[in-house]
C-alpha cells in the first residue's frame, strides 16, 4: 500500500467516525451506539442485526469479538461470548463479516470492534490491523490495555488508519488528561465501577470525567457500561456526545435468539429516538 493510498484510506476511516457524532450542517450531534457480540447465536444473525440496527437509528455499530475470559464483562456478555465461541466464531469470521456488511448490505456506517489484547497477540498485531483495514473496520477498544500500554496496539493500528479508542473510568483521576490528549475516533466513558451490566441508577461524576476530557480536546465522547433506558441514555447522552448500550441489548439477543431482530429493533429505535431529540 503506498503512503498516498494509506493516508486517504485513513481520512476515509476517520471521517466515518466523525460522521457518527457531525450533523448535516457540520455541527456537533449526540450518537446512539449499540453493541451486539458477533455470532451469538450465529453469525447470520449479527449479518442480520446491524442492518436492522442502522435502519433503527444507530450512529456507530459496537461489535464483540467473542474471547474465552472478556474481563470487562459482566454476566450477559460473558454468556453471549460463550455461545458465540461454541458456535465456532472466530476472528476471520469477525472480519468476514464487517466485509460483506460493507460490500453486500451497504453500510457505510460506522464499526468499531471490540476485544481484548490476546485476540490481537494470537491473531498477530500487524496482520489484524492490516486485516481490519481491509475490511472496512473503523477502530478497536481494547479494555484490557491501560494507557501505559497503548502504543504497542496503536502503533500498527495507526499505521493502517484504524482508530485505538481509548477508555475513560471513574478511576482515571489525574490520567484522564493524559488519555484524553491523544484520543483518536471517540472516548469511551465509562459511566460506572465494575463490569458491563443493566443498571438501577448511575450515580459516577459523569459530567466531571467530560469536563476534564473536553478541557484537552474535542475528540467526542460517549458514555457506556450500565444504560438501558431511553431515559438513561438521554441523561448520558445530554452529559456527552452519545450513549452506548450493550448488555440490554444482548440479554434481548439471548432471550429471542434467531428471531431477536424485531425485538432489538424497537428497542434500539427508541433509545436513538430519544438520544437524537437532544440534537
Amino acid at each position: 500500500m503506498t503512503e498516498t493510498t494509506q493516508t486517504r484510506q485513513a481520512g476515509v476511516r476517520r471521517s466515518r467516525i466523525a460522521q457518527a457524532f457531525t450533523a448535516a450542517d457540520g455541527c456537533r450531534r449526540k450518537a446512539f451506539i449499540p453493541f451486539v457480540t458477533i455470532g451469538d447465536p450465529s453469525i447470520a444473525l449479527t449479518e442480520k442485526l446491524v442492518p436492522a440496527m442502522v435502519e433503527a437509528g444507530a450512529d456507530l455499530i459496537e461489535l464483540g469479538v467473542p474471547f474465552s475470559d472478556p474481563t470487562a464483562e459482566g454476566p450477559v456478555i460473558q454468556e453471549a461470548s460463550n455461545r458465540a465461541l461454541a458456535a465456532g466464531t472466530t476472528t476471520d469470521d469477525a472480519f468476514a463479516l464487517v466485509a460483506r456488511l460493507r460490500r453486500e448490505h451497504g453500510i457505510n456506517t460506522p464499526m468499531v470492534f471490540m476485544t481484548y489484547a490476546n485476540v490481537l497477540y494470537s491473531y498477530g498485531l500487524e496482520r489484524f490491523a492490516h486485516r481490519a483495514a481491509e475490511v472496512g473496520l473503523d477502530g478497536v477498544i481494547l479494555p484490557d490495555v491501560p494507557h501505559e500500554e497503548k502504543p504497542e496496539f496503536d502503533e500498527p493500528l495507526a499505521a493502517e488508519g484504524i482508530d485505538l479508542v481509548s477508555l475513560i473510568a471513574p478511576t482515571s483521576h489525574e490520567r484522564i488528561h493524559s488519555i484524553a490528549s491523544d484520543a483518536k475516533g471517540f472516548i469511551y466513558c465509562v459511566s460506572s465501577l465494575g463490569v458491563t451490566g443493566v443498571r438501577k441508577e448511575i450515580t459516577s461524576d459523569v459530567k466531571g470525567m467530560v469536563r476534564e476530557v473536553r478541557s484537552v480536546t474535542d475528540v467526542p465522547v460517549a458514555i457506556g457500561f450500565g444504560i438501558s433506558t431511553p431515559e438513561q441514555a438521554v441523561q448520558m447522552a445530554a452529559d456527552s456526545g452519545g450513549a452506548i448500550v450493550g448488555s440490554a441489548i444482548v440479554r434481548m439477543v439471548g432471550e429471542h435468539g434467531e428471531d431477536s431482530v424485531p425485538y432489538v429493533c424497537e428497542y434500539v429505535r427508541s433509545l436513538a429516538e430519544a438520544v437524537h431529540g437532544l440534537n
